[in-house]
């Protein structure tokens, strides 16, 4: 008879993690990231990070010398995204980094005006 499939260590700290990383929260409970939120470190000092995960400490790092994606830094940590939206949250809160988010729908020109301005061109 064969024996019973266990599941391997390491395959449940993978998930235990992040669980652990971010006290169980999945999102930020203050601040919504996109993937292509950027990131980037407020200064090279490392004032007020004594006390940050590894991994918070890790996105200061990696973010000190140019602004990151949220998409790049989870893949360079290798880690899930909503942990290091969770991460970066914490983080902004703490004043170490400043974010870029994307264009809101809001900001984007509308269909008519742009076609306003395609008409425009085609007359010269």
């Amino acid at each position: 008879m064969p024996e019973p499939r266990r599941h391997d260590e390491g395959e449940a700290g993978r998930y235990l993690r992040p669980y652990a990383i971010t006290g169980g929260r999945t999102q930020h409970s203050q601040h919504a990231f996109t993937l292509i939120t950027l990131v980037v470190a407020r200064s090279a000092r490392e004032s007020g990070a004594a006390h940050l995960e590894p991994e918070a400490a890790h996105i200061l790092d990696v973010c000190r010398d140019r602004a990151l994606a949220v998409a790049e830094i989870a893949a360079l940590l290798d880690l899930p995204v909503s942990v290091v939206k969770v991460l970066c949250g914490d983080l902004l809160d703490a004043s170490l980094i400043l974010v870029q988010s994307p264009p809101g729908r809001e900001s984007r020109p509308s269909v008519e005006l742009i076609e306003r301005v395609m008409d425009g061109i085609r007359q010269l």
